[in-house]
């Protein structure tokens, strides 16, 4: 859903390894985020309950992937 929205309906915030506590599952390839490993949050302005951690390259691609991957 986060993927289709606007730039200014979005807040992206940097994870920093250090920060990663907890391990996500990234909707770009549906795979883990492991504890300690550097992402993005992609908050929707509008309905941040729906908020998202994605890979770098997940996110940075993510226009460009076939969906249904995982």
């Amino acid at each position: 859903m986060d993927e289709h929205l606007a730039a200014e309906e979005l807040e992206i915030r940097k994870v920093q390894p250090y920060q990663a506590r907890k391990e996500y599952l990234c909707p770009g390839c549906n795979q883990d985020i492991a504890e300690g490993l550097g992402h993005l949050v992609v908050v929707p302005k509008a309905a941040p309950e729906l908020r998202r951690h994605w890979h770098h390259p997940c996110w940075t691609h993510r226009r460009h992937r076939r969906p249904g991957r995982g």
